[in-house]
């Protein structure tokens, strides 16, 4: 028996001359909800379209529940794509029950399912309404029903919080949640970070093809080191330039963020910042996971290549 998980092995696409993916590597296991993040070009949007079959791979493999992905597999994934795939003058209702039909529910259990998610996703009065009709938020939604209404083993969502309002993305939140919380393997990109961060159990960031960090948000966020936060109202300007293994990021009125080197003593900082007068703020801060992207990303250009 496999462990439910989604496994990306060793996937690698080229385009021509342009290497796509590189050798992309990572699982999504059971329950987990996993940010999959990258620049524009990355090669986000071709991993999934291998994972989901729609894109062959030049070599590498994916596997669910331990076992080699087939078409009958892939029928219990869950899809959102960043190109919304709706039928347009079709009734929304009837779109997600022809959808749960095409995916091989009964007419019951489609109209019973379409339902469910009508109401879970605030959608109920517009049931009866062409998708071209709704705001482009509500589409969202109903986009979001059409991955969920067959009740996938499998979530793999494209951009799904792109132009979303607050509230809906509240929603959308709490509905990947419920999903990871049943065992389904979740697995979503996002320019977003600090929802990805909020959001994720684990991420992964490409860059160029290739998978530059994987691991538990905390996990990556705290290996990446995390800055010190000194407000000294009396301090001169530039009292922290000089002192031995410490950076300084920015500067505030009085507050300085510094980054210290691993040989840096914060103690030594702090006499430092006293030395000029009272010190009112003294505390480290984990680097977030936006500053950890933006590290990774600048550490190389990216290639040309397909988009995201």
């Amino acid at each position: 028996m496999g462990d439910k998980s989604l496994e990306i092995d060793g996937i690698s696409k080229r385009y021509g001359a342009k290497v796509a993916l590189d050798g992309v590597s990572f699982d999504v296991r059971a329950g987990e909800l996993f940010g999959f993040v990258g620049s524009n070009g990355a090669g986000k949007t071709t991993t999934m379209r291998i994972a989901l079959g729609v894109l062959a791979a030049d070599a590498g493999e994916v596997r669910f529940d331990g076992k080699p992905i087939t078409h009958e597999a892939r029928t219990h994934i869950g899809y959102m794509p960043e190109e919304r795939g709706l039928y347009p003058k079709m009734k929304v209702l009837d779109q997600l029950v022809y959808l749960a039909e095409l995916h091989g529910l009964s007419a019951n259990e489609a109209h019973r399912n379409a339902e469910n998610w009508i109401a879970r996703l605030g959608l109920s009065e517009r049931r009866r309404d062409e998708v071209q009709k709704l705001s482009l938020g509500n589409q969202q939604r109903v986009q979001l029903a059409a991955a969920l209404v067959h009740d996938p083993g499998v979530l793999v969502l494209d951009e799904p919080f792109s132009g979303l309002d607050p509230i809906a993305v509240d929603v959308m939140s709490a509905v990947l949640r419920e999903k990871a919380a049943t065992g389904v393997p979740v697995v979503f990109s996002s320019h977003q970070l600090d929802l990805v961060e909020r959001l994720c159990d684990r991420v992964g960031i490409i860059r160029s093809g290739r998978m530059v960090a994987t691991g538990p948000v905390a996990e990556l966020t705290g290996r990446a080191g995390s800055k010190l936060v000194v407000t000294a109202p009396s301090a001169p300007p530039g009292w922290a330039a000089a002192l031995p293994g410490v950076r300084v990021l920015e500067n505030h009125g009085p507050t300085s963020v510094l980054d210290l080197a691993p040989s840096a003593d914060d103690q030594a900082v702090l006499a430092a910042a006293l030395a000029t007068g009272p010190v009112t703020e003294f505390s480290r801060q984990r680097r977030t996971l936006t500053e950890l992207f933006r590290d990774a990303v600048a550490e190389q250009p990216r290639a040309e290549g397909e988009t995201a």
